[in-house]
């Protein structure tokens, strides 16, 4: 394909961070691709450069954060020539494609949810989008609709299903004065806890545990937006450790 105009429109929801939406690329040094990164939303787009490097085509964008919260998202790229509107979640940003080219040439497939291994070292690096998509609409072609229908001959790499799966995860809201109080484990050395948080507080306890036998205690907390460890040994010398991020 070689287009002067695109327009393509997805919705997503996802709980990760990182993975590529849809992509496409030609021979000619012609791609798109739209990914996670971050938990926010990148467009790469290249319609052309030249072997001399005179011409350098590559344009990156970002939009979004926290993308990977498992809410739909959606998404609209229009391109007119080097023209594009990139729409995220009705928030639009327009910006115009570096290089003098205004064709996008298409000569491989276009995949949607991952892009698959050229051996080139930008494709390893990549990773393939885990979640949930509808509404996959390319050019007036409904992709989803289409695939389902198995009207277009796409090859499924993995389990694809037509259904999406909820996560089993259980949230819990703290209004900060509850808190929940889990029991210790007794004559184990190794202290180990991990979790997702969420809030628009930027000071507050995130977690708090005394040490058996009065040996110290640890605490993470939020201050000022930022997330600190604290570490209380009574029996060493220095007997406190702070980490912050």
């Amino acid at each position: 394909m070689k287009t002067l105009k695109d327009v393509i429109s997805l919705k997503f929801k996802t709980s990760e961070s990182e993975g590529v939406i849809f992509h496409g690329e030609g021979q000619q040094g012609d791609y798109i691709t739209l990914e996670l990164k971050k938990a926010k939303l990148v467009l790469n787009l290249n319609l052309g450069s030249n072997q001399l490097g005179s011409i350098f085509g590559h344009t990156s964008v970002t939009t979004g954060s926290l993308l990977d919260d498992h809410h739909w998202h959606s998404i609209i790229i229009e391109r007119h020539g080097r023209n594009i509107n990139l729409t995220l979640d009705r928030h639009m940003q327009h910006f115009r494609t570096n290089g003098e080219f205004d064709y996008l040439d298409l000569d491989y497939e276009i995949t949607f949810g991952g892009m698959p291994f050229s051996g080139k070292p930008s494709s390893n690096s990549r990773k393939n989008f885990k979640g949930c998509m509808e509404s996959i609409n390319y050019n007036g072609n409904n992709i989803t609709d289409l695939a389902k229908r198995k009207k277009l001959e796409p090859s499924n790499v993995g389990n694809l299903s037509f259904s999406c799966v909820e996560p089993h995860t259980v949230p819990v809201f703290f209004n900060a004065t509850s808190y929940l109080e889990v029991p210790g484990r007794p004559s184990q050395d190794v202290f180990s806890v991990s979790f997702l948080f969420r809030t628009w507080n930027p000071s507050g306890l995130l977690l708090f545990s005394n040490f058996a036998d009065e040996m110290g205690n640890v605490e993470i907390d939020i201050n000022e937006g930022k997330v600190s460890v604290h570490i209380n040994v009574t029996q060493v010398k220095k007997n406190r450790i702070d980490i912050s991020s």
